[in-house]
C-alpha cells in the first residue's frame, strides 16, 4: 500500500468499455505524479491510501480490470512530516 496526495481529477472521455465510468485522480508519490482509479471519491488535496498490481484490479472492480495503482481509503488525518525535535529540547535532555 502507498500514501500519496490527490492532486487533481484526471477526465480522459475516449477509453476503453472496461474503464466503464470509474473517476481516475492525478496523485502525488513523492516527486512524480501517477494516475489511480478513485473507487472511494477522493478530493484534491486528500491524503489517499492505494493499492496497486492485482491488489489495485480487484479493489476497482474486477481482477480483468485495467488498473494497477487504485485508491482505496481517504486518510483522516495525516502529517507527512512530524515535527523534529530542536536542538534546544535535546541539550534539555542531556
Amino acid at each position: 500500500m502507498l500514501i500519496v496526495k490527490v492532486i487533481k481529477p484526471l477526465v480522459s472521455t475516449n477509453r476503453i468499455p472496461d474503464f466503464e465510468h470509474k473517476h481516475l485522480q492525478v496523485v502525488l508519490d513523492g516527486s512524480s505524479q501517477k494516475v489511480a482509479v478513485d473507487a472511494v471519491g477522493a478530493k484534491p488535496g486528500d491524503w489517499v491510501i492505494c493499492v496497486s498490481s492485482s491488489a489495485a484490479r480487484e479493489a476497482a472492480g474486477s481482477k480483468s480490470y485495467p488498473s494497477d495503482l487504485t485508491i482505496v481509503g481517504i486518510i483522516d488525518h495525516w502529517d507527512p512530516d512530524p515535527p523534529k525535535p530542536s536542538s534546544s529540547s535535546k541539550e534539555a535532555k542531556s
